[in-house]
């Protein structure tokens, strides 16, 4: 959005940068610098730097970047998959590489830009009813609320642990039967990007069984009984059945090439329960592997319909 204006006189003598930080108060001193070194800010057609004197009657011309935020809560039409739509929720099924929530390195073509196009509304509910999210190569279903009054009711089932979630995790490995894992979960105590068993972590606790082997692998089916960041991954890891594709928990060598090739997490959320907010009803929704899956497993010999 490029602005013009003549700066006033009364300003004459002022260095550039203390102009600008007058006559550009919503915008820190650290952003215009950075336009200034840009070149989105110029004066009487030339771009100078931070220390150049005005003198008054100058044309400033100011291309501004949108902020971060800005950028983050535009709406933009980007398709969604709608299993289910009322006045109160809505349930889709979210595709492998998007991004659920604005943050560094993705500030726009996001689910919740996808969600302001798809219900405007939103706008006026926080994170525009996003109330879990999905890793953005984890596919599968997500609920979100429509209204505040939903969002608050969804936000203390999951705190009470009544929302139930289903995944299917392709692992490496044979896996010999059902079982679960209750191993606490926070921050990796050196690569603080990762998530780790720490015995001071958040309780999690994951169960899971088996659904089919396939020789090199296994498919499980994982239920959450907690939620926490990565949580199968980091627990299908510690008991040594890391997620196949998996490109921070996975193995860096498989022992088959198809497996190597996947190029995600294999972890699908196929199926969602939950207490409907306005009706307290009980409901269910299910959904089938996405056709990368289903080729990767069609490929190991497996059935792709598990």
């Amino acid at each position: 959005m490029a602005t013009t204006l003549h700066i006033p006189f009364e300003l004459a003598g002022l260095r550039l940068d203390q102009a600008l930080a007058r006559l550009y108060p919503e915008h820190s001193r650290s952003r215009l610098q950075s336009w200034l070194k840009e070149g989105r800010i110029r004066v009487d057609g030339a771009s100078p730097d931070s220390k150049h004197k005005v003198h008054g009657g100058e044309l400033l011309a100011v291309d501004a970047a949108p902020l971060p935020d800005e950028v983050a809560c535009a709406a933009e039409p980007i398709p969604l998959s709608v299993v289910f739509e009322d006045d109160t929720i809505l349930v889709l099924d979210k595709p492998a590489g998007l991004v659920v929530h604005p943050g560094s390195g993705n500030w726009s073509g996001t689910l919740l830009n996808a969600l302001l196009h798809h219900v405007p509304a939103l706008a006026g509910v926080p994170r525009a009813g996003i109330v879990h999210r999905l890793d953005k190569d984890t596919s599968g279903l997500m609920v979100v609320a429509k209204t505040l009054e939903a969002q608050t009711d969804l936000i203390r089932q999951l705190q009470a642990r009544t929302v139930k979630r289903h995944y299917f995790a392709l692992v490496h490995g044979e896996v010999a039967g059902a079982g679960e894992v209750d191993a606490p979960i926070d921050r990796h105590p050196v690569q603080r990007t990762r998530m780790a068993v720490v015995p001071s972590g958040r309780p999690a606790l994951t169960r899971y069984l088996v659904r089919e082997r396939l020789g090199v692998a296994t498919l499980v089916e994982c239920r959450l009984q907690t939620g926490r960041t990565h949580q199968i991954r980091v627990h299908m890891a510690h008991i040594g059945h890391p997620l196949v594709g998996d490109p921070v928990y996975g193995l860096r060598r498989s022992k088959d090439v198809r497996l190597e090739a996947f190029p995600r997490q294999a972890l699908h959320a196929f199926r969602l329960g939950l207490v409907h907010p306005a009706t307290g009803a009980d409901m269910a929704w299910s959904v089938p592997l996405p056709a990368d899956l289903v080729a990767l497993l069609t490929a190991l010999g497996g059935n792709p319909e598990p």
